[in-house]
């Protein structure tokens, strides 16, 4: 796993860094992040791969988050975070909700010793938000730590 015993050294080392290629050929010591529905229905966008890639659909449903929250899967070498930003698939989250289950992705970072986070332009696809908009949101709720977010896009 990704961890220390120690939690992250908190600070302002914080920084998203933005690469062309492939989200899943990130180093493997990288966190995931992606956002989900509550019912975890994932049949449309990048959220298709991620349930190719790791299935356990039924583990995330037996977690029963609620929007604002985040679900969490433990895989090799890494975590992926589920945020939880709408209540069913056909809906679009707000950005208070998106905010919420961000600040539930940080606190679980920070228990568990992720300093690093690999993501698409979370939200900014198939749900419409804006990535400056989003972009402001991660860097006001990770601020306050040493965690490195990598943006992926093709």
């Amino acid at each position: 796993m990704a961890s220390s015993p120690e939690k992250p050294p908190e600070g302002n080392n914080f920084e998203i860094r933005y690469l062309k290629g492939d989200l899943f050929a990130c180093p493997e010591k990288d966190a995931l992040a992606h956002c989900i529905s509550e019912d975890c229905n994932m049949e449309a966008g990048i959220a298709v791969l991620f349930k190719k890639k790791y299935g356990c659909v039924e583990e995330l449903q037996n977690q029963k988050k609620k929007t604002g929250e985040v679900a969490v899967l433990q895989k090799d070498q890494r975590y992926i975070y589920y945020l939880i930003t709408k209540k069913v698939a056909s809906d679009k989250p707000t950005y208070d909700d998106l905010q919420s289950s961000l600040k539930a992705m940080k606190n679980h970072c920070l228990s568990n010793g992720v300093l690093h986070i690999s993501m698409p332009k979370i939200g900014c696809g198939l749900d419409n938000l804006e990535w400056d908009k989003v972009s402001a949101i991660i860097q006001e709720i990770f601020k306050d730590t040493s965690t490195i977010v990598t943006v992926y896009s093709l």
